[in-house]
């Protein structure tokens, strides 16, 4: 019966301690033993308040009752972004936005933890401080220019002073510098401004070059229109006074004039009947005028004729003078020839008589300075 009895006591309990076990394990209390810790995060373990040890990634154990965990501190790569408000040296507000991107590094969890209480807030009194440092020295054009500068000189403050807590000033950003609404439509509008003066003075000058270009132009045609007007004029004078110049070799003096005009009346009808674009020709309307114009034409054509046969006379006169010229050119020719060879002898005549006499000759030969006479050169020795 007592073993039966111990068997009982025993039995219950192993069956209380197998509760509290699971009840432990896979009940409400299995956080006080167990937890988990994902990747890139840490967990701090405290045993009465006090630092323990860092929980990494996976499963993790921890007295029950006694130590407690932190929340879990993330190991990424995280971004604060800070809205910054401050005034220029030209006394203008205006808004900065930057991104702060930071990374608590692993080993160095202990101090992000518990070195900071808050390190965002902190994180932004840097920026604030060092933002408004460097834009109190700019005015608003050169703040514009220097928005590296800044994230460079917001970017090493930051990594000197956060990097004593463990934090790993990854990148600085200033995203952008924008004033108040007002500055930047006056802004706007003087950056018009200056492009439509811009756009002016080039329309300008694009219409300047324009102008100068074709009054060049029409000045050159002008100039070209006047040559060719002058030399047309000098064509037809030349023209004129040849054909005057036939006419009075031909013997045609008198009537020379009129034969001219009635030509060139001639042509002028029928260069106006060619292309001319009016069906009506003014003529005389009185009829003696209209025979005496008759007259003249018939004169005219008659006078031509002759004036058709005076002109083939003369030119074979003139061919014929021609010829007799160029015969007596020819003659006058030789003759100047002969003369040239007569004075040629006596000049060689005279010179073979000094040498004989023993006299040099005029001028002396340059082959014979001393003016001794050569054997060959006595009368009688030319054999």
């Amino acid at each position: 019966m007592e073993g039966v009895i111990l068997f009982l006591v025993l039995a219950v309990v192993g069956i209380i301690f197998l509760v509290i076990v699971a009840a432990l394990l896979f009940g409400g209390l299995r956080t006080s033993v167990l937890f988990t810790v994902h990747s890139r995060e840490a967990v701090i373990v405290e045993r009465f308040g006090k630092f323990k040890g860092v929980a990494h990634a996976g499963l993790n154990f921890k007295a029950p009752f006694v130590d407690s965990i932190t929340k879990p501190i993330s190991l990424r790569v995280q971004q604060l972004e800070v809205n910054i408000e401050s005034k220029t040296k030209d006394n203008v507000f205006v808004t900065v936005p930057v991104a702060v991107q930071f990374v608590i590094r692993e080993e160095q969890v202990v101090d992000a933890y518990y070195k900071l209480s808050n390190p965002e807030a902190q994180i932004r009194s840097y920026v604030f401080d060092t933002v408004r440092s460097a834009l109190s020295g700019l005015e608003l054009d050169q703040a514009f220019e220097s928005k590296d500068d800044i994230a460079r000189s917001v970017e090493q403050t930051l990594s000197t002073r956060m990097q004593e807590f463990g934090f790993n000033i990854i990148n600085t950003l200033v995203q952008d510098i924008s004033p108040d609404s007002r500055v930047r439509d006056s802004m706007n509008s003087i950056n018009a401004a200056q492009r439509d003066r811009v756009a002016a003075q080039s329309l300008a000058e694009a219409d300047k070059i324009k102008a100068v270009t074709q009054a060049e132009a029409e000045a050159e045609s002008k100039r070209l229109q006047g040559e060719g007007v002058a030399a047309q004029r000098k064509a037809i004078a030349m023209g004129i006074a040849e054909q005057y110049e036939m006419l009075r070799k031909v013997g045609i003096e008198h009537s020379a004039e009129q034969l001219l005009l009635m030509t060139q009346y001639f042509d002028t009808m029928q260069d106006v009947a060619r292309n001319g674009r009016s069906n009506v020709l003014y003529l005389p309307s009185n009829p003696g005028t209209v025979g005496s114009m008759g007259d003249e034409i018939r004169n005219a054509m008659l006078q031509a004729q002759a004036a058709g046969e005076s002109e083939a006379t003369g030119k074979a006169a003139q061919d014929a003078f021609d010829r007799d010229e160029a015969q007596r050119e020819r003659r006058e020719e030789e003759q100047r020839r002969a003369d040239q060879a007569r004075h040629h002898a006596e000049q060689k005549a005279k010179e073979a008589q000094n040498r004989a006499q023993n006299r040099p000759p005029n001028p002396t030969p340059s082959g014979n300075p001393g003016g001794n006479v050569p054997p060959w050169a006595h009368p009688g020795s030319a054999n």
